[in-house]
């Protein structure tokens, strides 16, 4: 066959979202490929590339799969998906979430991924405490998949609180596994694997909402008595708030209020709703002193929850003038405690709850709940909507 020979660019490192470690600078590589003239008569010239087989997402997968092929004990799995955090607390209260669904799903495998790729990069390096090391759902879906492995089922479980941007990355990494992306899977396989997905925690606007609110005033009905409960969710800033989930948060609030005025719900990043207008809510509420109790509304007490809440920064703050917010509304660079307390609020160190979302059982249990429900549901159409009602 008469061969045509083509200059072809190939990179000695690719860099992928879900590498553990910072990409090292791409070096070009000249290389001299042949190819056969029947490809360059197509109209699209299909020029075929070296890759190099020791790369970060060949180590990574290799590192993954031989974990799930050492711990497989079961022809089910459960993949819980969170979207990180570099804490010890939070590292703790993962492994303690994979205990309990390893308990209440005894005939599953149990496994957790983080989507963050940040999380991810910063867990590995080690940032607030010693290296943990977390990988992205691609890498344990294509290791469930593995031809040594091969499990049954495979249960997808959210671990985010409203169903955002980052439950609609989780949809459509299964969406990409399931229609075999990079071709590189058992077609026969992915034809008859039942693929199932449990919901995030605030899905439905009536029976999760509803649930949650109920469970949160009863753990926390005796602070509310002694002054506001203030939960900081996380929130999508409106160029991500896609799928309009932040509305999650203002239904909570609503669903909280029925049982106290003194709750309600803020976020870090959803806009209308930072600190300064759950703020302004409580003055129009006439809650113009006492005490401020502040709750991280996320799965975890991670980052967000130890500086955004209940740290120290207090720079925006200058004596005589104030606060001076942004063009959104927000105070930057001050924590709730510290905004509250310099508006005249009891809010210290020992208003602050510690606790993420998932180490309370009565709310982690209503992600669990949603685990049960995909399995007794009928196999995932990875299709479906995504939009909150």
């Amino acid at each position: 066959m008469k061969k045509i020979k083509y200059l072809v660019m190939a990179f000695a490192a690719i860099c992928f979202t879900a590498g553990l470690t910072s990409c090292e600078k791409e070096k070009e590589v000249e290389k001299i490929v042949e190819v056969p003239v029947e490809v360059v008569k197509t109209d699209t010239i299909k020029v075929p590339v070296e890759v190099p087989q020791d790369n970060n997402w060949s180590r990574y997968q290799k590192e993954v799969t031989n974990h799930v092929k050492d711990n497989k004990k079961n022809d089910k799995v459960i993949l819980l998906v969170a979207f990180g955090s570099t804490w010890q607390q939070a590292f703790d209260t993962f492994d303690g979430t994979i205990e309990a669904y390893q308990k209440d799903f005894a005939g599953y495998d149990v496994f957790l991924s983080y989507s963050s790729a940040i999380c991810i990069n910063r867990a590995a390096a080690g940032e607030n405490t010693d290296p943990r090391y977390y990988y992205a759902p691609p890498f344990w879906l294509n290791a469930f998949a593995d031809k040594t492995v091969q499990y049954d089922e495979i249960v997808v479980q959210s671990l985010q609180v409203i169903p955002g941007e980052e439950y609609t990355r989780v949809i459509n990494y299964i969406k990409d596994f399931a229609n075999n992306a990079n071709g590189d899977l058992d077609d026969e396989y992915l034809s008859r694997v039942v693929l199932k997905l449990g919901v995030p925690l605030l899905q439905d606007a009536e029976a999760d909402v509803n649930l949650v609110a109920t469970e949160l005033n009863t753990l926390y009905a005796d602070k509310a008595k002694k002054g506001v409960v203030a939960f900081m969710g996380h929130g999508n800033p409106d160029a991500y708030d896609t799928y309009k989930a932040n509305i999650r948060y203002t239904e909570l609030e609503q669903a909280l209020q029925k049982f106290s005025k003194n709750y309600f719900v803020g976020t870090v990043d959803m806009m209308g709703n930072f600190k300064t207008n759950v703020y302004d809510r409580m003055q129009q509420s006439g809650i113009k002193s006492g005490k401020v109790f502040c709750h991280p509304l996320m799965s975890i007490d991670g980052d967000h929850g130890h500086n955004d809440m209940a740290g120290d920064d207090d720079d925006n703050w200058q004596d005589g003038i104030g606060f001076t917010p942004n063009e959104d509304g927000e105070v930057e660079d001050t924590s709730w405690k510290k905004f509250f307390w310099h508006l005249g609020y009891e809010c210290n160190d020992d208003t602050m709850i510690n606790l993420g979302l998932l180490e309370l059982p009565t709310i982690r249990q209503v992600w669990m709940n949603h685990t049960q429900d995909a399995i007794n549901g009928e196999p995932l159409d990875f299709y479906h909507s995504k939009n909150p009602e």
